[in-house]
């Protein structure tokens, strides 16, 4: 058995002049903690081995604290061509959102202070007024993101009293996120009507004349990255709200996606936008701030001004109410809207108007900057939920490696992480969901797995 007495003690490693660094740069409770559990491992695990020298333990010690205070959220390029990555953060902000989060960020703001009147403020005003201005809608209302959104609303509006929906949009969307859950949370009764493939004006009408206490609301839901198709019927949205309206029963429609542009200008289907919806007569829409609007994460309610001041009132709004930052970059987001940039200024929709000659152009480089793998056709997707089925063409830089699991793997435990994807068996880099200036990180990454042994054919 080892000598364990021949182990430093805790106090002897905190004197080496090593440790003043890492205490300098981690704290001295947190290196102590560090310290401490090293030498205890080396108790419980020495055996017949020998003791490590002070220095190693020290590292082993440094190694351990690194450890605790890695971020686990952290930057990432991203090559996979999915334009709304969920699992990567969805939209990527503008460079006029990231200095509005950072003016909001470094000091004291105006989040709930009006300068004029030298009193408090509200937080809403900093994007009513440009969510009225670019919609049209009487009043606006942001919270912490969509599913809170469509549970604060049904909450307010519809708790206790009958909500119709079709059974085609009582769907399940990513992270666990059902409808009729959310529903049923609110307190809201959910009343189904027609069936999963086939619904008619009838069925709505049917269940708003139900004898019974009437129904408080009808709800109008996207249907995220599910579509069925075949024999399939659903009436348009102006007539649900024309037969809702007749009733005196409020509509609301969960936008989802936050499109505010035309989707088909890109070669893709329509998706809807938030102002056709508004146009069509729902008094209240609901979406993300983070998918096609490309903001921050949030939940958005556009519509009437009476509907939404009871929604205001409601006490869930102070439990899922917006921060400044999101409210700093949403209201930065929807400038470039109205300043008629969005395409030029916002890169999930920069992303989606790139002409496929710029996408192949910068592949091509890539290409001839490593020179190995070759620039083949391959397909982006928007993601989040938005467009599913829906592609754009693009052209990839493809490595045919010998594991390409294993060189995706190295690929994401570099820094910066690069998260790729395999295509007809090899590795394969979509230029189109890489933001400018990450080329040369990129490259950069790419040849060190390269010089690792995970080899790839010459470019050709």
């Amino acid at each position: 058995m080892t000598d364990l007495r021949g182990l430093p003690s805790v106090e002897q490693l905190l004197q080496m002049d090593a440790a003043g660094g890492l205490a300098a740069q981690y704290g001295r409770p947190l290196l102590l903690d560090a310290v401490r559990g090293v030498l205890a491992d080396i108790r419980s695990s020495t055996g017949d081995a020998s003791l490590p020298g002070r220095e190693e333990i020290l590292a082993r010690a440094e190694e351990r604290l690194a450890g605790w205070l890695r971020p686990t959220l952290a930057g990432v390029i991203n090559a996979t061509g999915v334009v709304l990555h969920t699992n990567l953060g969805r939209a990527p902000l503008s460079a006029a959102a990231v200095a509005a989060i950072q003016a909001a960020a470094a000091g004291y703001s105006t989040l709930e202070y009006d300068l004029e009147r030298g009193a408090r403020g509200s937080r809403g005003v900093h994007a009513e007024a440009l969510l009225q201005r670019l919609t049209g809608a009487e009043a606006a209302l942001v919270v912490n993101n969509n599913a809170a959104a469509v549970l604060l609303a049904l909450s307010a509006l519809a708790k206790r009293r009958r909500v119709v929906i079709a059974r085609s949009q009582l769907v399940e969307i990513g992270g666990g996120f059902r409808v009729p859950d959310v529903m049923a949370q609110s307190g809201a009764r959910l009343v189904e009507v027609g069936t999963t493939n086939r619904v008619h004006l009838d069925d709505y009408a049917a269940a708003l004349d139900a004898p019974g206490a009437p129904a408080g609301l009808v709800m109008h839901a996207h249907s995220s990255n599910f579509r069925i198709i075949g024999f399939t019927a659903e009436p348009a949205l102006a007539e649900v709200a024309q037969l809702a309206h007749e009733r005196g029963v409020t509509l609301l429609d969960d936008n989802g996606s936050g499109a505010l542009l035309d989707t088909a200008a890109f070669g893709l289907a329509h998706e809807p936008t938030v102002q056709e919806s508004l146009a069509a007569g729902s008094d209240l829409v609901c979406f993300s701030g983070d998918k096609l609007l490309g903001g921050p994460q949030a939940g958005i309610l556009v519509g009437r001004a009476d509907l939404l001041a009871k929604v205001k009132k409601h006490p869930l709004a102070r439990a899922v109410r917006a921060d400044k930052l999101c409210l700093a970059a949403l209201a930065a987001t929807l400038a470039h809207y109205l300043k008629d940039e969005a395409l030029r200024e916002i890169p999930v929709w920069r992303m989606m108007a790139l002409p496929l000659e710029a996408i192949r152009h910068r592949a091509e480089a890539w290409c001839a900057a490593l020179g190995v793998g070759q620039v083949i056709e391959g397909r982006s997707t928007v993601g989040g939920g938005s467009l599913p089925e829906e592609t754009l063409p693009t052209a990839l830089l493809a490595l045919d490696v010998a594991q390409p699991n294993r060189f995706l793997a190295r690929l994401r435990g570099a820094q910066p992480a690069v998260v790729a994807r395999v295509e007809a068996g090899q590795v394969a880099f979509d230029p189109r969901t890489v933001l400018p200036g990450q080329d040369a990180a990129l490259l950069a990454v790419v040849r060190e797995a390269l010089a690792a042994g995970l080899s790839a054919k010459a470019a050709r």
